[in-house]
């Protein structure tokens, strides 16, 4: 996501092109489950241990490309209901991991669309609530 985020920074082409390797890049990752260890799982409840203790009630733990939905984020958007059906990959299974383990400790799930390049939905915040 940093390597996206410097190239758009910078508003040349070859930064540009730079940005959409990238972007391509993540979501071939991001398309398929990754690993999710003891060590991720312990450092996630470390941050929120840690937000909440600034006073703060919520945290994002996820930043994905719209393209990562079926629809665009566009249930994501509106919102519906039923915009976690529209989750592919690894912020599917971000979401199944909160349905397991945080949902039933009281934790809350959003997700929003946080960028709007060129006026199209662009990344999706999944944040954990409190």
């Amino acid at each position: 996501m940093t390597r996206v985020e410097t190239a758009r920074a910078s508003n040349s082409d070859a930064a540009m092109q730079e940005a959409d390797k990238a972007k391509r890049e993540l979501i071939a990752k991001l398309s398929k489950p990754i690993e999710i260890t003891r060590e991720k799982l312990e450092s996630l409840r470390s941050r929120v241990e840690a937000a909440a203790s600034r006073n703060e009630h919520e945290l994002m733990i996820l930043r994905f490309p719209s393209e990562l939905c079926t629809d665009k984020g566009r249930s994501i958007n509106v919102p519906e209901e039923n915009w976690p059906d529209s989750l592919i990959g690894a912020p599917r299974q971000f979401y199944e991991i909160w349905k397991e383990k945080f949902q039933p400790l009281g934790y809350g799930l959003k997700a929003l669309i946080i960028d709007w390049p060129k006026g199209f939905p662009g990344d999706v915040g999944m944040f954990l609530t409190w």
